[in-house]
């Protein structure tokens, strides 16, 4: 049989359903194999799904914003050419849908806000975007280089590729980033923020659609109020971090901590570091090799609640909270304890990567026994996040800034940073979540690490 059915993937053991979020691709237009054909939200993280082959899309089953159970078939693929181009003649009106069925309000186009940077990593450049540009494909590897680079849409068309079919690989877009560092590459893409500079946000592709409300919409009328529907992920969030605050009692304590050393030392690191890992060294695994240390000396930090009973785990997974176009998420670093600093630099990096590209899966958000939060990306100097059940702590780091500070009675210039702890009072105290904070902030002081 030439024809393939497309079906909504089960995303995980304890998933029932997935809602359609986009169609990337309409009835009628050609896909190759693994290529994205769509994205998908689960009640536990977004993912992009790729063609099980290469053919014609010839029918849509599902329209946008469509939820139904897994193993659904949500579309139809014609692997053969003239059955392909029989089938969309035969269902000229099969089309994706941009909206789910229903009364759709005269209201303004879908908002745009700032889209959110991963923690610890530069802004992503707003040109280029997932799939296609210019009718080249990008695999999301490449684009989350880009991005990272800062290199245009327009720039990135331009460089040639050693791929099948002329597509761009890993190995070409890096060789253009150096040649581009060396001068040889065209003027005009942005440059690079120094080591300890902090990046905003760039504009971004996110957008939340018009909600269909007639209530909501009678007490908040156009053109003065917009009614805007909250993703799946938004969603599940806000149930989280609600449930969170109703069950533990939050206290939080604040460290300042000066990050020079820190600071130096990715300065002397990083060219070394992204010519042999393949990308940037950041804040982020510093910050991670010292809460594992500090876990490991005061590991009641490393616990759960339930009723009277305390569950501490001998083993840490570490939570890292990453600012998606979905919302926030949390991927797990599993198994952190056994990580040198390369080991969580490229852990931290692969997950962050996999968020961007929305193939991150169930396993991956599940299982975190403490979590590291960066609002500091944003230029954010102190905040006090909330904890992510059923942990009983979660650190929080400011931005890295250059201010005056005494050292040794004298005035000196420091790169500081403030680290927040949030911590559970049912069984973490101010004077073990000060303790913990402290030896946080000895290690990152250390001056004698290494890129091992």
């Amino acid at each position: 049989m030439s024809r393939v059915e497309i079906i909504m993937p089960q995303m995980g053991e304890s998933i029932a359903e997935g809602t359609i979020v986009r169609w990337l691709k309409k009835a009628g237009d050609a896909v190759r194999k693994d290529e994205t054909l769509l994205e998908i939200s689960t009640d536990k993280v977004d993912s992009e799904i790729p063609s099980p082959a290469a053919g014609v899309l010839v029918e849509i089953v599902t329209p946008e914003n469509t939820t139904v159970p897994v193993r659904t078939v949500i579309a139809y693929l014609e692997t053969d050419a003239a059955a392909a181009r029989t089938a969309v003649k035969a269902a000229p009106g099969k089309q994706a849908p941009t909206r789910a069925s229903g009364p759709a309000p005269a209201t303004p186009a879908p908002v745009s806000s700032p889209a959110p940077v991963t923690p610890g990593a530069p802004a992503a450049a707003p040109a280029v975007s997932p799939g296609t540009g210019g009718g080249r494909f990008y695999s999301p590897l490449v684009l989350t280089i880009a991005r990272t680079e800062g290199i245009p849409l327009a720039d990135l068309e331009s460089v040639p590729g050693t791929g099948e079919g002329g597509r761009l690989t890993k190995k070409d877009v890096l060789a253009y980033v150096a040649a581009r560092k060396s001068g040889a590459a065209p003027a005009g893409v942005p440059g690079t923020p120094a080591p300890g500079e902090t990046v905003k946000a760039a504009p971004g592709p996110v957008s939340l659609p018009v909600a269909d409300a007639p209530a909501l919409r009678a007490k908040y009328p156009a053109p003065g109020h917009e009614i805007l529907q909250m993703s799946n992920v938004m969603q599940k969030m806000a149930q989280h971090m609600v449930q969170s605050v109703q069950t533990s009692p939050h206290v939080a304590a604040v460290h300042e901590v000066d990050m020079s050393a820190v600071v130096k030392h990715r300065e002397a690191s990083a060219a070394e570091f992204e010519k042999r890992e393949g990308f940037r060294l950041t804040f982020t695994p510093y910050v991670a090799e010292a809460v594992v240390a500090a876990i490991k000396k005061y590991p009641l930090i490393n616990c759960s609640v339930e009723g009277d009973k305390i569950i501490r785990k001998n083993f840490i997974n570490l939570g890292i909270a990453v600012a998606s176009e979905s919302g926030l998420i949390v991927p797990v670093i599993r198994g952190a304890e056994e990580k040198n600093f390369t080991g969580l630099a490229r852990a931290v990096n692969d997950l962050a990567t996999r968020t961007r590209a929305k193939k991150l899966t169930p396993d991956d958000i599940q299982g975190g026994t403490f979590t590291i939060t960066n609002y500091g990306v944003f230029g954010t100097m102190i905040g006090f996040p909330i904890i992510n059940q059923p942990q009983v702590a979660i650190l929080g780091t400011g931005a890295v800034k250059k201010r005056p500070v005494v050292v040794d009675d004298a005035i000196a210039i420091r790169s500081i940073a403030y680290l927040t702890l949030s911590f559970d009072h049912r069984i973490v105290d101010g004077a073990l979540g000060g303790m913990f904070l402290e030896e946080v902030f000895q290690q990152l002081q250390r001056r004698d690490r290494t890129l091992k």
